[in-house]
């Protein structure tokens, strides 16, 4: 898979500190929408569907939770915690989202605006699709 953890600037400062993003800097992407997740009950979990063309990048902003990435033949999951760094979700991956904490909060920067025709919901139309 090509998903990978890219490391954001971290800017140290007694008074707080900063990170940012830049598109077609720090994310191979230009950014055409953003979300957010937050107030996720316990136990539940997001996502659950892959896209055709959409890419993602990934930010825990506050709190911390579980990305789970499958290409159709391996599942690797990683654990978002730190806002200084995030996860890049390449198109034709499925995704699921979970083990959210209390008062966690998700960013997720997406290369494309919503489209429900670039969802991929049924796990086994994903694997044709990746075949």
């Amino acid at each position: 898979m090509d998903e990978r953890i890219i490391d954001l600037p971290k800017i140290i400062d007694v008074r707080g500190n900063l990170s940012f993003i830049e598109e077609n800097n720090h994310i191979p992407f230009k950014i055409k929408r953003v979300y957010w997740i937050y107030d996720v009950p316990g136990g539940e979990k997001r996502g659950g569907h892959a896209y055709k063309e959409n890419k993602e990048f990934i930010v825990a902003l506050s709190g911390s939770f579980d990305v789970i990435l499958d290409n159709g033949k391996e599942r690797k999951t990683y654990s978002l915690n730190r806002s200084y760094y995030g996860l890049y979700v390449p198109n034709g991956i499925w995704r699921e989202m979970g083990n959210f904490s209390t008062n966690s909060l998700a960013l997720v920067l997406s290369s494309t605006r919503y489209d429900k025709s670039d969802y991929v919901y049924d796990y086994r139309c994903f694997l044709e699709f990746v075949k």
